[in-house]
């Protein structure tokens, strides 16, 4: 068994979510089942720049998990109980996945909570896993890695073929 780990390093963070978009799209047409989540845009009335929602994968809900504390607030908007729900989600809605995408490891993954325990899960399983990884938390991350990780070029047909080359051998 060959441990597939694979991370995304962007600084902006809109590029990271539409090349994590286009991964999963590719993989679904590929007949890959994607789990995990995706950071999912916000149309809705009175939207703030710090709402937060992730997509579940492969075809789940999406969960708000960030807090409104107001627009001059300058806290962590993050509402833990929602991104344990949503990663609760996901793990519900894994079975059968064949790849493991993360839109992010944060400050929760890296305290060891958040999707930690799927990304732990898909590595014993041999699931290829792809997350995203911005410079706040790429030194907690290759902490959590323990240099095990590969680093991936933004390039959505690459990762497919990085994970699909893999899993020949």
């Amino acid at each position: 068994m060959t441990m597939r780990l694979g991370y995304i390093n962007l600084t902006d963070g809109d590029e990271l979510d539409k090349c994590l978009s286009r991964l999963v799209k590719l993989f679904e047409e590929a007949g890959m089942k994607p789990s995990g989540a995706l950071h999912a845009p916000y149309k809705g009335p009175n939207r703030s720049k710090c709402d937060m929602d992730l997509q579940i994968l492969p075809d789940g809900p999406v969960f708000r998990i960030s807090q409104n504390l107001g627009e001059l607030a300058t806290g962590c908007r993050l509402d833990s109980a929602a991104l344990e729900a949503a990663t609760t989600e996901a793990a519900a809605r894994s079975d059968g996945a064949s790849v493991l995408i993360v839109n992010k490891f944060g400050k929760h993954e890296a305290e060891g909570r958040g999707f930690v325990s799927m990304i732990i899960d898909a590595m014993e399983r041999d699931i290829p896993v792809v997350i995203g990884v911005n410079k706040l938390n790429l030194e907690a991350f290759l902490s959590f890695t323990d240099g095990c990780a590969e680093i991936l070029p933004a390039d959505p047909n690459y990762i497919v073929n990085w994970v699909t080359a893999e899993a020949v051998h």
